[in-house]
C-alpha cells in the first residue's frame, strides 16, 4: 500500500475515544513486522518498540472525537453525550455509525425539529447536541434494542474516505491517525538501522477529553525524549486573518513552540528547527498557544521528561471531512526520520 491508501485505511478505522479497538488492530498490523515487541496495556494504549538502552519515544494517539448513546425514548430515537470536543454548528443532518455491544455496526441519521415547523426565531439558532436525535429507523425502545443498540454504545459521523484531488484527501479522524501513520511509517523506514537508543512508539487512547492514553504510557516507558505527533488546526481559508491561523496546509510539517498544555524547551524546538534546515524540510510554527496535545500529560511525568511536538496541517479537524495535503504528511514524515537518526545527541 502507498501512503494515501495507508492513511485511508486508518480514517475509516473506527476509533472513538475509550473505543479505539479497531483502529488499534490496524495499527498492530502495519507496524508488528518492524518492532521486536507490542504490548497492549490495560488502558489500551498500544506501546511498540526496538532496540536497547535509554528510550525515546513517539506518541500518537489512535481516538477520534465521537459521541456515546446517552438515552433511548420510547419512541426509538436515539440521544447522545459527546466524546471529545464536538462544533454544535456541524452536527445537524449527519449519517451516523454506532458501534454495538456485538461489535456490529448500526446506521442512523442525526435529526431535528424541521425548519418548516419553527419560528423564525428557533430557526437562526444553533441546536445543541442536547436537543439533537438519532433517528436509526426503530419505532420503539424494545426495537431499538432488538437492533444492537444500548445505553453507552460508542458512534462517530462517518463518511468514507476520499482524494478530492491529485495529493489532496478528505476523511475523518486525520486528528490523529495522520500522526499515527507518521509513527508507523518511521517504524518501518528505520527498521533495519541501528539506533543508539530503544525506540518506543505509544498509539495512544482517549487524547480527545483529557490525554489519559498517554499519561500512563508515559509513566510506564519513561523516556527520556519524546515527540508527540498530531493533526493539528490548519485555518487558511476565508475569514480567518493569517495571524489567527495556527498553521496552514502546504508549507510542510508545524512544531510547536507553545500550546495550552506545553511550552517547549527551547532546545528541542531549536534541535528540530536545525533537523528540518539540514535536511532541506521546509517547516512552519504552530502558532502559540493553540489546543493541546498528549505532549502535555508527558512531559510532566517521571519528574519531567524532554517533549516535543510535530503536527501535520489538517484543515477542518473534529468534523467528518478533516482534509490535508499528502505532500505536509510526507514532509512530515521526513522530518521525523531525520530526528530519530539524530535524537541521541539529546540524551
Amino acid at each position: 500500500m502507498n501512503l494515501e491508501q495507508k492513511l485511508q485505511k486508518l480514517s475509516d478505522a473506527f476509533g472513538v475515544a475509550g473505543f479505539e479497538d479497531e483502529a488499534r488492530e490496524v495499527l498492530h498490523g502495519m507496524v508488528s513486522p518492524y518492532v521486536e515487541s507490542c504490548e497492549t496495556d490495560t488502558l489500551g494504549n498500544l506501546t511498540c518498540s526496538r532496540g536497547s538502552g535509554d528510550a525515546v519515544m513517539l506518541d500518537a494517539h489512535m481516538d477520534e472525537v465521537g459521541f456515546m448513546v446517552k438515552w433511548i425514548e420510547k419512541d426509538g430515537f436515539l440521544r447522545l453525550t459527546a466524546l471529545g470536543g464536538w462544533d454544535d454548528r456541524i452536527l445537524m443532518a449527519h449519517r451516523l455509525t454506532i458501534l454495538t455491544r456485538s461489535g456490529e455496526k448500526v446506521h442512523g441519521v442525526i435529526g431535528s425539529t424541521p425548519p418548516h415547523i419553527q419560528s423564525d426565531g428557533d430557526r437562526d439558532k444553533v441546536v445543541p447536541l442536547d436537543d439533537l436525535f438519532v433517528d436509526i429507523g426503530a419505532r420503539s425502545r424494545d426495537e431499538a434494542e432488538a437492533f444492537g443498540v444500548h445505553i453507552g454504545d460508542p458512534a462517530t459521523i462517518h463518511y468514507p474516505f476520499l482524494r478530492l484531488q491529485e495529493g489532496y484527501v478528505t476523511g475523518k479522524a486525520f486528528d490523529d491517525r495522520a500522526g499515527c501513520l507518521v509513527a508507523a511509517e518511521a517504524l518501518r523506514i528505520l527498521a533495519k538501522e541501528k539506533l543508539p537508543y530503544k525506540l518506543v512508539v505509544n498509539f495512544a487512547v482517549h487524547e480527545e477529553g483529557g490525554l489519559r492514553g498517554a499519561k500512563a504510557a508515559a509513566y510506564r516507558v519513561a523516556p527520556k525524549l519524546a515527540l508527540a505527533l498530531e493533526g493539528t488546526i490548519g485555518a487558511d481559508m476565508p475569514g480567518v486573518p493569517e495571524a489567527k491561523q495556527p498553521v496552514r496546509l502546504g508549507h510542510g510539517p508545524a512544531i510547536t513552540l507553545a500550546d495550552r498544555s506545553i511550552t517547549v524547551k527551547p532546545k528541542l524546538a531549536r534541535f528540530l528547527e536545525k533537523i528540518a534546515d539540514e535536511n532541506g524540510i521546509s517547516y512552519q510554527y504552530k502558532l502559540p498557544a493553540y489546543g493541546s496535545t498528549d505532549a502535555g500529560a508527558i512531559h510532566l511525568e517521571r519528574g519531567g521528561i524532554l517533549t516535543g511536538v510535530v503536527s501535520v496541517p489538517c484543515r477542518y479537524i473534529h468534523s467528518p471531512v478533516s482534509t490535508l495535503y499528502l505532500a505536509d504528511l510526507e514532509a512530515t514524515l521526513d522530518l521525523v526520520v531525520a530526528f530519530l537518526r539524530r535524537a541521541g545527541e539529546l540524551l
